[in-house]
């Protein structure tokens, strides 16, 4: 193992390179538009907003991220993929991300790389200072194509530090340069090794759980399945946070938040070319739909968070509602004034602050109460 290197990320050189001038003016105004949010008074964010407000389905969109996403509109960017280049989208990602990066404080962050399927596939390990903490396998979202370790870094810190457990952040492999099932086969394979190896993290081998945002989310539900499928041991927790569970639904939430709520209908139809097309594999495969899967009992306990703004809503709902038809113990939590991406802009405050802070308070009540 190797302690994480001060000179920037190769991701973060790769947008430099890759973004062009206004994409990069842009990207940074909104960096330092978000980095302003938490210091603005309630008051004034109703001002800014004309006294207007946005009620869909009998929740109210939180003032904070209804700024935000105006200030998005203004700035001439739409939706979570910037561009249908998917070298210059994940560019302006990275870019939008380190531009208000908090870098909290934990007990230590270390890179090194674990093997997988296909070749060694890196993991960052965030350590708590507390003792047989648990540990949770994080798997960051960005719809098989985008994000990286780097984009959930505050993500993991907070949930390292909050849940005072320990997390190893995966960098599986991505589309479209590695399609499905390429991702979960690096993902379950890192699921594996912290199996094997949380004592040597630190962490209690009886206590580890897998979890991930959107597609980590996914991932999460699928290694899930994998390991009971092959009689590996189960995650002691499975952390699905809005997660897309069923790539073939046609739900409510996804007609009403189609657009102008962060993650929008292209941006999904985006992500499904990208990771499926050339597979073979069709969006109801239950290789990639977990929600599709023959058979949902005898999995592991289930956190399931959704949005209220969220095209996903609907189907990480009707997840948790299949997962207790089977008898799979699950905790549901809908946080109804927020969107898509919430656990990300958590340091903007809000309902995004408050939302993130009871998930990963209930993360860390589930997991003390395993063994």
């Amino acid at each position: 193992m190797t302690d994480i290197a001060t000179s920037p990320p190769p991701a973060a050189v790769s947008a430099r390179r890759t973004v062009g001038t206004a994409e990069k003016v842009a990207n940074r105004a909104a960096g330092l538009t978000l980095r302003g949010l938490p210091h603005i008074p309630e008051a004034v964010k109703r001002l800014m907003l004309g006294g207007r407000s946005i009620t869909v389905d009998g929740n109210t969109l939180d003032t904070t991220l209804h700024l935000m996403l105006a200030g998005q509109r203004a700035l001439g960017l739409d939706g979570l993929v910037g561009d249908d280049d998917v070298v210059t989208a994940r560019a302006q990602l990275e870019l939008l991300s380190a531009s208000f990066k908090q870098h909290i404080p934990v007990a230590s962050v270390t890179d090194f790389t674990v093997a997988g399927p296909a070749g060694p596939i890196k993991v960052r390990h965030y350590r708590t200072d507390h003792a047989d903490a648990p540990l949770l396998v994080f798997f960051h979202g960005g719809g098989h194509a985008m994000g990286s370790i780097e984009t959930h870094d505050d993500l993991c810190r907070e949930i390292c530090r909050g849940a005072r457990l320990h997390v190893l952040s995966v960098d599986y492999r991505l589309a479209p340069e590695h399609k499905a099932p390429a991702g979960c086969d690096d993902a379950y394979a890192a699921y594996l090794w912290a199996v094997d190896n949380a004592a040597t993290l630190g962490a209690d081998p009886a206590r580890v759980a897998v979890g991930g945002d959107s597609a980590g989310g996914n991932l999460s539900a699928l290694v899930t399945q994998r390991a009971r499928d092959d009689r590996a041991p189960l995650p002691a927790l499975q952390v699905l946070i809005y997660p897309g569970t069923n790539a073939a639904a046609q739900t409510r939430s996804m007609t009403l938040f189609a657009n102008g709520f962060f993650l929008t209908r292209h941006d999904i139809e985006w992500f499904k070319t990208t990771h499926l097309d050339g597979t073979g594999m069709k969006t109801d495969d239950p290789r990639v739909s977990p929600m599709h899967a023959d058979n949902l009992s005898g999995l592991s306990p289930a956190l399931i968070l959704t949005a209220g703004f969220d095209p996903l809503r609907d189907e990480g709902r009707q997840y948790a509602e299949a997962l207790r038809a089977a008898g799979t113990p699950v905790d549901y939590r809908e946080y109804g004034t927020v969107v898509h991406g919430f656990a990300n802009f958590f340091a903007l405050g809000g309902d995004s602050a408050t939302a993130t802070a009871d998930f990963i308070s209930a993360i860390r009540a589930h997991l003390t109460r395993v063994g």
